[in-house]
């Protein structure tokens, strides 16, 4: 599988969710659970119930103690998503474990799963602004600039899409290897975060 086939999934689990636009809705993964295709719709649902969380926090009447519940909500989320991304990760250290890297291997910056993560958050943009773009209720105007900024964010799939593939590609080949890094996030850990452990002191 490539990313083509990764654009699919997140799509279908973009359209699964817009059935009922609600992020309360529990999540429905067809995929056997182990795949990558389950890791892959997993991680698009995230992101796209994430996105509707910050839609609604950005309500200017919205009421402060709910606003405070989805802020929550939203930093839960973060850390999920980065869970699903480390996990992603790991299960691409294990599929190219057997490739011995050339001599002269080299690293990305980004790891495959980071690169994926943007690409499963640029699906979600290009799905909105599709939706904007064709908005019957909008100004020709608004739907016109909408079509202009749908059109580079469908070239930055095409680019993002084929830069992922070229590095699985090389990775594949032992032109490049994985180095991971956990994130190491410190704000929801009790024991790094000094607002938490400086209360249990």
């Amino acid at each position: 599988m490539h990313t083509a086939d990764w654009i699919l999934i997140f799509q279908q689990s973009i359209t699964d969710y817009h059935k009922t636009d609600d992020v309360d809705t529990p999540v429905q993964n067809p995929y056997a659970k182990g795949t990558l295709e389950f890791l892959m719709y997993e991680k698009n649902w995230i992101d796209t119930v994430q996105w509707h969380l910050e839609d609604i926090i950005r309500d200017p009447l919205i009421d402060p103690v709910k606003a405070l519940e989805i802020k929550r909500r939203i930093d839960s989320s973060n850390q999920h998503r980065t869970d699903m991304v480390e996990y992603i990760d790991s299960w691409f250290l294990q599929q190219y474990s057997p490739i011995s890297p050339a001599a002269d291997a080299a690293f990305n910056t980004e790891s495959p799963a980071w690169a994926i993560d943007r690409l499963s958050i640029l699906e979600l943009k290009i799905y909105h602004m599709q939706q904007e773009a064709t908005r019957p209720n909008a100004s020709e105007a608004h739907r016109e600039a909408c079509t202009a900024k749908l059109q580079v964010l469908q070239m930055q799939r095409t680019d993002l899409s084929t830069a992922i593939d070229q590095l699985l590609d090389d990775i594949a080949a032992g032109k490049k290897y994985m180095k991971v890094y956990k994130q190491m996030k410190m704000y929801n850990d009790e024991s790094l975060n000094p607002v938490l452990y400086q209360q249990k002191q």
